[in-house]
């Protein structure tokens, strides 16, 4: 494998100016300021390999977008080090911005009062893309993400659906190796959500773009990604596959029943009755006191089941469970 970014002991370290109450204490500030420090990354050590699509979690003030902004090269770290495409962002940022796509949800690339084409033609420029490359790119991106009716009009005229999926296209046009998202989907409706998604992941799969995510959308954190990140008060708390973050912070599967025939109250060892009605229950069940397995052998012969679907806590929840540990610890 590749390695694309590689990250040691990242750290950084923001200085705040000190506001103290009152005139006296205003006047001494401006002549003689103090400062405390936050520190809104600490340590952080990881690795990505090329075409891996990762998704940095967290809650907000975790030091997510810190921590993207570091590599992009728009901060530098207090102490620590990062390398991404065998740069050093914040020094040799012109090189490393040939080779990235960035885009941040709340912040456009493109020019308010222009049209879609003549950004595109601008950042051509400014990328300086061979011509015939950017027509070809530029007719396959049109193509990919349904812009060809938006080209002519104006970036403020445009829905927030239709600039979002510009804006990916924008990132996408100089054929970056990695795309770095901030949340990329914010404000969106469920449909557009899902458009932008497939759309990312069709191109990450095709062109094997690394991506990067950092979202609180768990749609797209499980529509995109396979590992996972997770970021609480600027540390890494976990990093490995989304399969495995399920299963280690997971203590408890649902199961939804219907029956061929009315039934008595169910009891069993390690499980809790959610709901049930004549024909139909729903079941928790503490995989710390029994297995599922059990359980369900235990149903099938006691029960007349018809159907029966087993599922688990969503994403919100696991995460949650992984910062309530961590807090507990």
């Amino acid at each position: 494998m590749d390695t694309v970014i590689c990250a040691q002991d990242l750290t950084r370290i923001f200085r705040v100016k000190q506001k103290a109450p009152g005139l006296k204490g205003s006047l001494t500030a401006l002549i003689k300021p103090t400062y405390h420090e936050i520190c809104a990354v600490g340590n952080l050590s990881f690795a990505i390999e090329r075409g891996e699509r990762i998704a940095m979690i967290g809650p907000n003030g975790a030091g997510k977008s810190t921590t993207l902004k570091m590599l992009v090269g728009i901060l530098h770290p207090t102490t620590g080090s990062v390398e991404v495409l065998g740069h050093l962002p914040w020094k040799e940022r012109r090189q490393l911005a040939v080779q990235i796509g960035v885009l941040f949800g709340q912040k456009s690339q493109l020019w308010y009062h222009l049209s879609a084409q003549d950004s595109f033609d601008l950042l051509a420029q400014i990328y300086q893309i061979n011509r015939n490359h950017y027509k070809n790119r530029l007719k396959d991106l049109v193509e990919s993400f349904d812009i060809g009716p938006l080209l002519k009009t104006p970036v403020r005229k445009l829905s927030l659906g239709q600039r979002m999926r510009c804006e990916i296209a924008a990132s996408l046009l100089h054929s970056p190796k990695i795309l770095f998202l901030d949340e990329p989907t914010i404000g969106l409706d469920v449909v557009v959500k899902q458009q932008l998604r497939d759309l990312i992941l069709q191109l990450s799969q095709r062109e094997g773009v690394t991506v990067l995510l950092a979202s609180h959308d768990v749609g797209d954190v499980e529509a995109l990604c396979h590992r996972a990140l997770v970021i609480n008060e600027g540390c890494l708390i976990y990093d490995g596959t989304l399969n495995n973050l399920k299963s280690n912070y997971i203590c408890s599967r649902t199961i939804s029943l219907k029956f061929a025939q009315p039934i008595e109250a169910i009891r069993l060892d390690g499980v809790r009755v959610l709901k049930q009605e004549e024909y139909n229950a729903l079941l928790e069940v503490d995989l710390t006191r029994c297995k599922i397995e059990h359980v369900l052998s235990e149903l099938l012969a006691r029960y007349p089941i018809m159907d029966i679907l087993i599922t688990m806590p969503t994403m919100e929840t696991i995460i949650r469970e992984i910062f309530q540990t961590q807090a507990r610890k």
